[in-house]
């Protein structure tokens, strides 16, 4: 066999280290490893320039609005990207005002995102003047406003001040000036061009552009106003919509006004009051849902739908990251039962099941609350605690504590009802009265039973997650007096029932007393012993009281399941698995950071 021959055999030979022949080689080996990018929504508005400034005679224009940029872009979890916030230009002495400043969004693989800073407005000085004269503004986003002093030379003069395309428009010119008169036209905004100037009358700001990206709409980037003289029969000028300043009057009648922080708004024209500054930019970044970000800077974080958006008050960064899919099982403390005898069984702790999105590196409070105490002679049973699960960007959770159980009260009235809670306690019997179990809350639990006003009495059964506390009843055994049923969960991967109501005190002949609901609530008492506590960690209600002492609600819990690792967990709890998920079950407060 030729050397050329050998070559091609071996290369023929079947390629196994990847378990297959070569051209039989799995489609897993091939493929790109999979691109983090997503597709997040950006208002970038810059800084507006500030409104010209005299006070030696001549007109003033106002300050053209910063530049407008909005769209999408992809951007990359883990990488930094920088949020420049442009300040508002500055008004200067005798002077066209000073530009505003560019706000940009830049980062690796991103194509850096530039809004222009706005324009600053003409002005004519003595020094500047040779009646008839002309000064036209600034360009930037939008345009700077002209200014004249005796100017007649038509409507459309050469010179005035151009915006940015696909961020803003032209500053407005001056036409007609006669008799010694000075005026300034306004500056142009995102959505139109500066208005005119007019003899002694000031030109208006351009109109800026609203956005949604917030949730709510906004208006951003009005030009600012232009001088006007109405000693000369003129008409005072006004800021553009979006955050544009007003011009001054010469003659005294208006002050300029600074354009709106955070809104790239124009500055109105000027007398070197130092009233006629640009306002700053803003940049706002939406990202939707299953995206959160860690900042620097002044940033504020709401939502939009789904969408999570982040405002940049001053410059800083953005790192975006995947949020953690968790779900949770929060149950409140239950109620303690009703004092002795006959009470009413204590109603179960809240229960609430759900399903979150958690941000990596923030901080949630996990608060479990405790069961309420058992009530006195005569005394209702005290409601349980409330259970919590809360941190910054989400909707805090909070499971409401059981209600306490009713009294055997000496005589009719409310301390026989139960208490209303997660779920209501039961009510506790009086001779000739019945009394009302308490409400639960919708969501979280049921209502309480009612007791039984005939002999021999009995105390109506706490309301569990799943069902109602059973009434009181002068009939023996059955579910006469039962605790409310709980709920089952396999959020741990075994199912458990929690939430159950406490059973009610037993009848006058000691026959009989109500069980506790499944899920941890305690039995009523009977006349050889006291109420039963509800199950500590599963917010079963206490039982109420007969012979002796009522029962206490038992303890709340929360559990938080995950297939991600929490980098942080802190208080009592305990981690477990169940297939891929990792499980932090929490029997008291404390905290958990992904």
């Amino acid at each position: 066999m030729s050397r050329i021959s050998k070559l091609i055999a071996i290369f023929l030979i079947p390629f196994t280290a990847f378990g297959a022949p070569f051209g039989g080689m799995p489609f897993s080996f091939w493929k790109m490893p999979p691109v983090s990018g997503f597709t997040a929504t950006y208002l970038v508005v810059a800084g507006g320039g500030a409104g010209g400034s005299t006070n030696s005679g001549g007109g003033s224009g106002g300050g053209g609005a910063g530049g407008v940029l909005t769209n999408t872009f992809v951007l990359n979890t883990g990488t930094t990207y920088t949020v420049t916030v442009g300040a508002g230009g500055n008004e200067i002495s005798e002077s066209n005002g000073g530009n505003g400043q560019n706000s940009v969004i830049s980062g690796t693989g991103l194509t850096t995102v530039t809004a222009i800073g706005g324009g600053g407005g003409g002005a004519v000085t003595n020094a500047l003047h040779t009646s008839p004269y002309y000064v036209a503004g600034n360009s930037g986003g939008s345009g700077g406003g002209s200014a004249s002093w005796d100017y007649t030379g038509g409507s459309t003069p050469s010179g005035y001040a151009s915006g940015t395309s696909g961020q803003g428009y032209a500053g407005g010119y001056v036409t007609n000036v006669a008799g010694g008169e000075r005026c300034g036209a306004g500056g142009g905004g995102a959505s139109q061009v500066g208005y005119p100037a007019d003899h002694a009358t000031g030109g208006n700001g351009g109109n800026g552009i609203s956005s949604s990206i917030t949730g709510t709409s906004v208006t951003y980037a009005g030009g600012g106003g232009g001088s006007a003289n109405t000693g000369g029969g003129g008409t005072v000028s006004s800021g553009g919509t979006g955050g544009g300043g007003r011009g001054i009057d010469i003659n005294g009648s208006q002050s300029a006004t600074s354009g709106t922080a955070n809104t790239g708004g124009g500055g109105g024209a000027d007398n070197n009051s130092g009233n006629g500054n640009g306002g700053s930019g803003v940049v706002i970044i939406s990202l939707p849902s299953g995206y959160a970000a860690t900042t620097t800077g002044t940033v504020t974080v709401t939502t939009n739908g789904t969408n999570t958006v982040y405002k940049f008050t001053s410059s800083g960064t953005l790192i975006p990251t995947p949020l953690i899919s968790v779900t949770y099982l929060i149950v409140a403390g239950g109620g303690g039962g009703g004092g002795p005898n006959y009470g009413g069984g204590g109603g179960a702790g809240g229960l609430l099941t759900g399903s979150v999105s958690l941000t990596p590196g923030t901080t949630y409070t996990v608060t479990v609350g405790s069961g309420g105490g058992g009530g006195s002679t005569y005394g209702q049973g005290s409601n349980g605690n409330n259970s919590i699960l809360s941190g910054s960007g989400i909707t805090t959770q909070t499971a409401l504590g059981g209600g306490g159980g009713g009294a055997n009260a000496p005589s009719p009235g409310s301390l026989q009802n139960g208490l209303s809670g997660g779920s209501g306690g039961g009510a506790g019997s009086y001779g000739g009265s019945t009394g009302s179990g308490g409400a639960g809350t919708t969501g979280q639990g049921s209502s309480g039973g009612n007791s039984n006003p005939n002999s021999p009495y009995t105390g109506g059964g706490g309301g569990g997650s799943g069902g109602s506390g059973y009434a009181g009843s002068n009939n023996s055994g059955g579910t006469y007096g039962q605790g409310g049923i709980g709920t089952s969960s396999s959020i741990t991967g075994t199912a458990t029932y929690y939430a159950g109501g406490g059973g009610g005190g037993q009848s006058a002949d000691g026959t009989s007393s109500g069980a506790g609901g499944n899920g941890g609530g305690g039995a009523g008492g009977t006349n050889a012993s006291g109420g039963t506590n509800g199950a500590a960690n599963t917010g079963g209600g206490g039982g109420a009281g007969a012979g002796s002492s009522a029962g206490s609600g038992g303890s709340g819990v929360v559990i938080i399941s995950s297939t991600s690792t929490a980098a942080t967990v802190t208080g009592t709890y305990t981690l477990t698995t169940s297939g891929s998920n990792k499980i932090y079950t929490f029997t008291g407060s404390g905290t958990i950071t992904y």
